[in-house]
Protein backbone atom coordinates (compact mmCIF):
# COMPACT_ATOMS: atom_id res chain seq x y z
CA UNK A 1 0.00 0.00 0.00
CA UNK A 2 1.29 3.41 -0.61
CA UNK A 3 2.35 5.61 2.10
CA UNK A 4 -0.46 8.09 1.37
CA UNK A 5 -3.08 5.92 2.25
CA UNK A 6 -4.52 7.61 5.67
CA UNK A 7 -6.39 4.40 8.27
CA UNK A 8 -7.92 5.21 11.24
CA UNK A 9 -8.50 2.75 14.08
CA UNK A 10 -11.08 3.06 16.52
CA UNK A 11 -11.73 0.36 19.56
CA UNK A 12 -11.28 1.07 23.42
CA UNK A 13 -9.19 -1.93 23.76
CA UNK A 14 -5.39 -0.57 23.52
CA UNK A 15 -3.95 -3.55 23.16
CA UNK A 16 -6.04 -4.48 19.68
CA UNK A 17 -5.82 -0.52 18.45
CA UNK A 18 -2.23 -0.98 18.69
CA UNK A 19 -1.75 -4.31 17.22
CA UNK A 20 -4.29 -2.84 14.24
CA UNK A 21 -1.98 -0.20 14.53
CA UNK A 22 1.16 -2.21 13.76
CA UNK A 23 -0.08 -4.05 10.98
CA UNK A 24 -1.36 -1.26 9.21
CA UNK A 25 1.94 0.75 9.75
CA UNK A 26 3.52 -2.73 8.59
CA UNK A 27 1.83 -2.12 4.92
CA UNK A 28 2.33 1.61 4.50
CA UNK A 29 -0.08 3.35 6.08
CA UNK A 30 -0.37 6.68 7.89
CA UNK A 31 -2.89 5.76 10.99
CA UNK A 32 -4.68 7.61 13.63
CA UNK A 33 -6.44 6.05 16.96
CA UNK A 34 -9.00 7.12 18.94
CA UNK A 35 -10.49 5.14 21.57
CA UNK A 36 -14.07 5.74 22.26
CA UNK A 37 -16.75 6.47 19.37
CA UNK A 38 -16.84 9.75 20.18
CA UNK A 39 -13.14 10.72 19.67
CA UNK A 40 -12.87 8.26 16.32
CA UNK A 41 -16.43 10.33 14.69
CA UNK A 42 -14.41 13.93 15.73
CA UNK A 43 -10.49 11.94 13.98
CA UNK A 44 -12.75 10.83 10.77
CA UNK A 45 -14.27 14.17 10.16
CA UNK A 46 -10.57 15.80 10.93
CA UNK A 47 -8.61 14.10 9.20
CA UNK A 48 -10.55 12.38 6.37
CA UNK A 49 -9.01 8.89 6.83
CA UNK A 50 -8.99 6.45 3.54
CA UNK A 51 -10.32 3.64 5.46
CA UNK A 52 -11.59 3.19 9.26
CA UNK A 53 -11.38 0.48 11.24
CA UNK A 54 -14.08 0.44 14.17
CA UNK A 55 -15.24 -1.38 17.13
CA UNK A 56 -19.17 -1.82 17.82
CA UNK A 57 -18.91 -1.64 21.81
CA UNK A 58 -17.37 1.21 22.97
CA UNK A 59 -17.80 4.19 25.21
CA UNK A 60 -19.37 7.59 25.04
CA UNK A 61 -21.08 6.97 21.68
CA UNK A 62 -21.15 3.22 20.28
CA UNK A 63 -19.89 1.98 16.30
CA UNK A 64 -23.07 1.89 14.66
CA UNK A 65 -24.12 4.95 15.72
CA UNK A 66 -20.44 6.35 14.44
CA UNK A 67 -21.08 4.42 11.28
CA UNK A 68 -24.76 5.87 11.28
CA UNK A 69 -23.33 9.68 11.12
CA UNK A 70 -20.71 8.65 9.01
CA UNK A 71 -23.24 7.21 6.49
CA UNK A 72 -25.34 10.47 7.02
CA UNK A 73 -22.23 12.88 5.67
CA UNK A 74 -21.82 13.48 2.13
CA UNK A 75 -17.75 14.50 3.19
CA UNK A 76 -17.38 10.66 4.81
CA UNK A 77 -20.36 8.68 3.14
CA UNK A 78 -17.74 6.89 1.19
CA UNK A 79 -15.47 6.04 3.22
CA UNK A 80 -14.50 2.13 3.71
CA UNK A 81 -15.40 0.67 7.02
CA UNK A 82 -14.57 -2.40 8.59
CA UNK A 83 -15.97 -3.48 11.75
CA UNK A 84 -14.04 -5.24 14.20
CA UNK A 85 -16.06 -6.53 17.14
CA UNK A 86 -16.56 -9.42 19.39
CA UNK A 87 -20.21 -8.61 19.26
CA UNK A 88 -20.93 -11.27 15.85
CA UNK A 89 -24.91 -10.61 16.83
CA UNK A 90 -24.32 -7.70 15.08
CA UNK A 91 -22.77 -8.73 12.15
CA UNK A 92 -26.12 -8.39 9.67
CA UNK A 93 -27.05 -5.28 11.56
CA UNK A 94 -23.43 -3.41 10.87
CA UNK A 95 -23.46 -4.04 7.28
CA UNK A 96 -26.73 -2.96 6.51
CA UNK A 97 -25.86 0.07 8.22
CA UNK A 98 -23.03 0.41 5.57
CA UNK A 99 -19.74 -1.41 6.99
CA UNK A 100 -17.51 -2.58 3.91
CA UNK A 101 -16.84 -5.59 5.92
CA UNK A 102 -17.39 -7.57 9.33
CA UNK A 103 -14.69 -9.31 11.26
CA UNK A 104 -14.72 -11.41 14.29
CA UNK A 105 -12.89 -10.64 17.32
CA UNK A 106 -10.43 -12.22 17.76
CA UNK A 107 -9.16 -11.95 14.44
CA UNK A 108 -6.98 -13.75 11.92
CA UNK A 109 -3.95 -11.12 10.84
CA UNK A 110 -4.04 -12.14 7.42
CA UNK A 111 -7.51 -11.53 7.09
CA UNK A 112 -7.18 -8.48 8.27
CA UNK A 113 -4.46 -7.42 6.65
CA UNK A 114 -6.45 -8.43 3.04
CA UNK A 115 -9.60 -6.96 4.10
CA UNK A 116 -7.60 -3.36 5.07
CA UNK A 117 -5.64 -3.79 1.30
CA UNK A 118 -9.03 -4.34 -0.06
CA UNK A 119 -11.18 -1.58 1.81
CA UNK A 120 -8.10 0.87 0.76
CA UNK A 121 -8.84 -0.39 -3.05
CA UNK A 122 -12.20 0.60 -2.60
CA UNK A 123 -11.28 4.41 -1.25
CA UNK A 124 -8.67 4.50 -4.67
CA UNK A 125 -11.39 3.13 -6.56
CA UNK A 126 -14.03 5.51 -5.56
CA UNK A 127 -11.62 8.53 -5.71
CA UNK A 128 -10.79 8.07 -8.76
CA UNK A 129 -14.50 8.03 -9.83
CA UNK A 130 -15.06 11.10 -8.19
CA UNK A 131 -12.64 13.01 -9.93
CA UNK A 132 -12.99 11.21 -13.19
CA UNK A 133 -10.24 9.27 -14.32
Amino acid sequence: MSDSARLLVVDDDWKIAQAVAIRARAMGCEVFTAHDGEAGLKEALANRPDAIILDLQMPKRDGLSVLSALRAREDTKHIPVIVLSASTADTSVALEAGALRFLSKPYDPRILTATIDSALRVARAHAQAAAGV
